[in-house]
C-alpha cells in the first residue's frame, strides 16, 4: 500500500463504527441482567462485531478476503439495528431518541460499508 496506506482509526467508516459501539454500551450497561442475557448480549455482541469485521478485513492483503469481511461487518450491522435494536425499542427497552440516534448512525454506516465494498473490488479490478 506504500505511502497511500491510512490507519484504520483514521478512516471515516471505523469511526462511525465505534461510535455504534458505544451507543450500544450505553443501552447495553444499563439492562438488567435478564434482559442482557435473552437480548442484551447479542445486541452488544453484533454492534461491537460491525468495527472489528471493518479491522479484520482492512488487515488483509487480498481485495476477496477483505470484502468477505466487510461483507460480515454488513450482516453484523444489519442484524443490530434492523432486529435487535427494533426489539430493543418494541419492548420499550430504550426510548426514541436513543433508537433514532443509533438507526441514524446504523444508516449512515451501511452506506459507507456498501462504499468500501465497491471501492475495494474496483481496486481489484484496477490491479488486474
Amino acid at each position: 500500500m506504500g505511502s497511500q496506506y491510512i490507519p484504520v482509526k483514521d478512516l471515516e467508516i471505523y469511526s462511525l463504527a465505534r461510535e455504534l459501539s458505544k451507543l450500544a454500551w450505553e443501552f447495553y450497561s444499563k439492562l438488567d441482567w435478564q434482559t442482557k442475557k435473552v437480548i442484551g448480549d447479542q445486541f452488544i455482541e453484533s454492534s461491537d462485531s460491525v468495527g472489528a469485521n471493518i479491522v479484520e478485513g482492512y488487515s488483509r492483503y487480498h481485495c476477496l478476503d477483505k470484502i468477505k469481511f466487510y461483507y460480515n461487518s454488513r450482516a453484523s450491522l444489519s442484524e443490530s439495528k434492523d432486529h435487535w435494536l427494533e426489539l430493543l425499542f418494541e419492548r420499550k427497552i430504550i426510548n426514541e431518541n436513543k433508537y433514532k440516534k443509533f438507526k441514524e448512525i446504523g444508516e449512515r454506516l451501511a452506506v459507507k460499508i456498501n462504499n468500501f465494498i465497491k471501492s475495494t473490488y474496483k481496486q481489484k479490478l484496477e490491479n488486474k
